[in-house]
């Protein structure tokens, strides 16, 4: 626990590393907001909950279809001003909802139109973040750091719907208009970044932006760890996911409250952030691929009372339950894999990465749907939690993920130091 305290003084004390925090704590807490009220908006605007459903689609098309040019971007720009750019954009477009809203001349098609192209900031900020937390945090502080960037996400998630709501009650544009602000906050933040965010000097011709994204899943492709790696994290994503969508539609089915139904997410949301509280700790006390394995398996048991009960306190104890170790989990393989990329491929192999493991998501919703409606509300529970023991069986069987030693081993062999130094220090 010391250690983890010294961890956490230790990423206070880092400058770069705090400020970048700061300003994108802020920034999801504006775009947690913007998100909850793109649908409601859309709704109000047209009574069609397909346009409801294509503003939100709009925003991830955006997002996952840049992920790889972005990638791309942040291992040839410098990575500062590719995020500058993006925040600068963002305050330009949720400012232009916000003065359209004003004016009172909101519409779809403006809606639509700014959910896309902030999708594309999203898919373009991600990679150069990713890069410049690797520049600005040592190897060894990487976990801790992932972390409090996973906490940071909860935090979001979790105040965002409320607080979007409250401004959405004072006016339809107020949400937008503060997410500008958050954005200009951002801008300003990333702006006080000390360190050099530019990528090292290519020598020789620049290959083209394809030969780029290439050169990032061939990386990929021609390691075990990263494919195995890849290949549960799709299939969890889906399964989750999946799990997360039959879980609240039963609730509805079933009448209880919205408020009731509300409660699932909160509860998930406090796991979430708690978990990533604890996870430094976690991460300090068990070797990575054991741990990893672990957080494959967690959900399982959790999943059985869902079985036997459709209840909002049950739901919610099982979600809060599987949050609480999952980012711990997230953290410490993430900072492994991190760390085995070089410093030059690590924009394309994360946003690489990311693309893959996203990929499977706009599924969950069609297979806990299909599975709801052929089999009812236990047995699709029953028939998820076997899609999970199955899913979890992928890392544990991959001895390229199963035998990560501890971070301290992994960190000294990475770094070229002796690695009972590295254990008894």
């Amino acid at each position: 626990m010391l250690r983890n305290m010294a961890d956490y003084r230790t990423l206070a004390r880092n400058h770069d590393f705090t400020v970048l925090w700061i300003g994108e704590t802020v920034s999801a807490l504006g775009s947690s907001m913007s998100m909850f009220v793109f649908p409601l908006l859309a709704y109000g605007l047209t009574r069609s909950a397909l346009a409801a459903a294509v503003v939100e689609a709009a925003h991830l098309v955006g997002m996952v279809g840049f992920l790889l040019p972005g990638g791309v971007f942040a291992d040839r720009y410098d990575r500062r001003r590719i995020m500058r750019r993006a925040s600068a954009t963002g305050v330009l477009l949720y400012g232009s909802l916000a003065a359209a809203g004003i004016a009172g001349h909101l519409t779809l098609p403006h809606l639509t139109v700014v959910a896309f192209l902030t999708g594309i900031c999203a898919g373009v900020f991600g990679p150069a973040e990713r890069s410049a937390v690797r520049t600005v945090v040592p190897t060894e502080h990487l976990s801790t750091a992932l972390s409090q960037n996973q906490a940071r996400q909860h935090v979001a998630e979790l105040l965002g719907g409320p607080l979007g709501g409250l401004l959405y009650g004072l006016a339809r544009w107020l949400p937008f208009a503060a997410d500008a602000v958050s954005f200009g906050f951002s801008w300003l933040m990333l702006g006080r970044i000390r360190a050099d965010l530019s990528p090292a000097p290519h020598a020789g011709p620049r290959p083209s932006p394809g030969d780029d994204i290439a050169e990032g899943v061939r990386f990929i492709a021609g390691r075990p760890f990263f494919r195995i790696l890849l290949a549960w994290s799709a299939m969890a994503n889906l399964t989750i996911n999946a799990v997360f969508f039959v879980a609240i539609l039963r609730l509805v089915k079933a009448g209880f409250h919205p408020a009731e139904i509300g409660f699932v997410s909160t509860a998930a949301g406090i796991g979430g952030i708690l978990g990533a509280l604890a996870a430094p700790a976690i991460i300090d006390r068990v070797a990575t691929g054991r741990l990893t394995v672990l957080i494959a398996w967690s959900f399982v048991p959790l999943l059985v009372p869902l079985v036997f009960w459709n209840n909002p306190l049950v739901v919610g104890a099982a979600l809060f339950a599987g949050l609480l170790l999952n980012p711990a989990g997230n953290a410490g393989i993430s900072a492994y894999s991190m760390a085995l990329t070089p410093e030059s491929l690590v924009g394309r192999v994360g946003s690489a990465t990311q693309f893959l493991a996203m990929s499977a998501m706009p599924l969950s919703p069609v297979v806990g749907g299909l599975l709801l409606s052929g089999l009812g509300g236990p047995a699709a529970v029953a028939a998820l939690a076997i899609l999970t023991a199955g899913v979890a069986l992928i890392p544990t069987l991959a001895s390229s993920v199963r035998a990560v030693p501890h971070p301290r081993i992994w960190q000294a062999e990475l770094a070229g130091e002796p690695v009972r130094a590295a254990v008894s220090a």
